[in-house]
Parts: structure tokens; sequence; C-alpha cells
């Protein structure tokens, strides 16, 4: 009885044995082989990593100048369509670049997915339209009941309050100011809007208007046209033509 199950597990042994020993025979007679071939797939790869790497040397410039002209809004299409590549090798760029610079990746099924890379003078445009917040008195209690149709009457208060908003203009000063202002030829938002003694919200939300240089001339102390130009994102003088 017991010498059946001694010739099963024998039988069973021997099945995996001759498995095994083609196997060590095998890797001993082609070692040398499988060995080179590891030794060619790493190769591989490391070439392709130098090859990517000097790819995105060239490319840099390409997307530099993109996060400029669009302020630091990107998507892969716009990289591929100015660098003439196929847009899976843009997205591997960008996704590269938006881990290097921690840059923001939001998804939209209008435009797809888009990175924003947020660079100082871009930081600085976003606080620049930022509104100031005006700080509302505190009205005073009355018991007397008011017309639900007349408006309410200015206070002293707030009086005060809409006169000091705004600093007034000196044309002096701002005429000795834009010398010193003009070295490169032009103001950004912020120098314009002290100019303009305006808010810098306000230049910024009619900086696009065709009509923005006569408005512009009507606020002036000195009755100075301004315009403005998208590529710099500053302002300059319109020359009267005469």
């Amino acid at each position: 009885m017991s010498e059946k199950p001694i010739e099963d597990n024998g039988k069973a042994f021997l099945v995996l044995l001759l498995p095994i020993s083609f196997l060590i025979v095998f890797l001993i007679a082609t070692w040398r082989i499988l060995l080179a071939v590891i030794f060619l797939v790493i190769g591989f790869k490391l070439w392709q990593e130098y090859q990517w790497q000097q790819w995105t040397v060239r490319v840099n410039p390409i997307f530099h100048q993109l996060v400029r002209d669009n302020q630091g809004r990107l998507t892969p299409m716009d990289l591929a369509i100015r660098g003439n590549f196929p847009g899976t090798t843009a997205k591997r760029y960008l996704d590269g670049k938006a881990s290097e610079f921690g840059a923001s990746i939001l998804n939209s099924d209008e435009a797809g997915q888009s990175y924003y890379f947020i660079t100082a003078s871009i930081l600085g445009n976003i606080l620049d339209s930022s509104e100031p917040i005006k700080e509302l008195p505190a009205q005073p209690v009355t018991k007397t009941a008011r017309s639900l149709l007349a408006p309410p009457l200015p206070t002293p208060q707030e009086e005060e309050l809409e006169t000091e908003s705004l600093p007034q203009p000196n044309p002096e000063s701002a005429k000795r100011s834009l010398e010193k202002q003009l070295v490169f030829g032009s103001l950004i938002q912020s120098e314009l809007a002290k100019r303009l003694n305006v808010y810098s919200s306000t230049v910024y939300k009619r900086r696009n208007d065709p009509e923005f240089p006569e408005w512009s001339r009507s606020k002036d102390p000195d009755g100075i046209a301004w315009s403005y130009s998208e590529k710099t994102k500053e302002f300059f003088p319109v020359e009267e033509e005469g």
C-alpha cells in the first residue's frame, strides 16, 4: 500500500526535473547571448534618454516664448503647432516641465488639457489687475423712516472718503516723473494709472478699447495720448501727426 504513493511522487518529481534541467542547459549554452541582449537594451534606453535631453534643449526657447506670449497658459496643441512635432511628444515635454516648475494642470471639455506656468511678470499683472477694496463707512442708526424711492443723503464722512479716495493730480510733479519714467520709452500699468489718477484696474479694463488713446489724453495732466502694446505689455505715448 505504501509503495504506490512513493512511485507517484517519484513520477511527479521527474516531470518537474526535466523542464528545470532543460532550462539550466539552455542558460549555460546561451548566457553570453542573453547578457549581450541585456546590455543592448540598456544601451538603447540610455541613447534614447540622451536624444530626448538634446531635443528638449532645442525646444526650450520655443517653450519660453510661448509662456511669455500666452501669459503662462499652454496646451500640447500650442507647442506642437509652434514646434511642428507630434502632439504626444509635446504632451510628454509639457508633463516634464510641469513637474519641474510645479505648474497647474487643468482639464476642460472645450480646450482639453491646459498647463499654467506662473512667472513673476504674470503674477505682477494679476496683482495690478486686482481692484482695491473700498471700506464702507458704518451707517448711523436712525429712528426716522425713509421713503423707499428717495435716495439716501450722503453723510459728511462719506463725502470725505470719496474726495480722498484718489489723490489730486499735480501737473509739475507728473511732468517731472514722466521724464524719469520714460527713460525706456514706456510705462507699465501701475505707473500709467498713477499718472492718470485712476485705479490700475481701470487702465487694465480700458487698455484694449479703441477709444483708449482719447480717454487717456483726457486724463493725462499734459494731454498726452497713450496706447497699449500686447507684445511688451507696456504703454507708449502716441506720436502726434504734424
